[in-house]
């Protein structure tokens, strides 16, 4: 039986593809859509590696800690600042060098170890003195000694505590991006470690 061809306007429409607006259109929205996800994104991942660099060095710290008991020996971690890096280690043979053997983290990029009262920088912490002194009394803590922002070290004694007793604290966060916060991270003179949170500005939150 005879069978007529598909007309051209068919063979037209079965090929047609987008029109100059409708593809238009969709780049439009496209555009919108990821100019209103970018700094959200954003903001999320530096609060990523925020909180990354703070928990990475409050487990060294609690390392050092434990090597000290289970050594019973004091153990010192040493902070050291190489160019734009730091570098944190357990110093287990005491010569202020990074050995191969010794656990150590790199600290690098958009966060850094900061000082206190820098411009910008991280808030005061009395906000958390003041909550440290709320849950215990007498206060345990009564000022935190800044051990950010410059060559530093914290020995663990035996028992596992801050030796000479003292409470301390290392400021994570950009030295050029206030607007994504800081992290500090809290060593008490037992030899307990915390982390804190803060927008510019403050005030202080414990995270953990």
């Amino acid at each position: 039986m005879y069978k007529s061809a598909p007309s051209s306007r068919t063979r037209r429409s079965r090929i047609a593809g987008f029109s100059m607006v409708e593809l238009a259109v969709s780049m439009t929205v496209l555009m919108i859509l990821t100019a209103i996800a970018i700094p959200s994104l954003m903001h999320s991942f530096r609060t990523y590696q925020l909180n990354d660099a703070a928990s990475r060095l409050s487990d060294i710290l609690k390392f050092t800690r434990f090597e000290a008991v289970r050594g019973n020996t004091p153990v010192t971690l040493q902070i050291k600042q190489n160019g734009n890096d730091w570098n944190v280690w357990t110093d287990l043979n005491n010569n202020v060098t990074v050995d191969p053997t010794e656990r150590q983290i790199l600290i690098t990029g958009f966060v850094t170890l900061l000082p206190a009262g820098g411009s910008p920088g991280p808030p005061s912490s009395s906000s958390i003195t003041a909550v440290l002194c709320l849950v215990a009394s007498p206060c345990p803590v009564a000022s935190l000694t800044t051990l950010s922002g410059a060559n530093n070290f914290v020995t663990f004694d035996a028992r596992g505590a801050v030796s000479p007793l003292a409470a301390d604290v290392l400021y994570l966060g950009s030295a050029t991006n206030p607007e994504f916060g800081y992290r500090a991270v809290i060593l008490l003179p037992s030899g307990t470690t915390q982390i804190w949170t803060a927008p510019a500005g403050g005030p202080w939150q414990r995270l953990s």
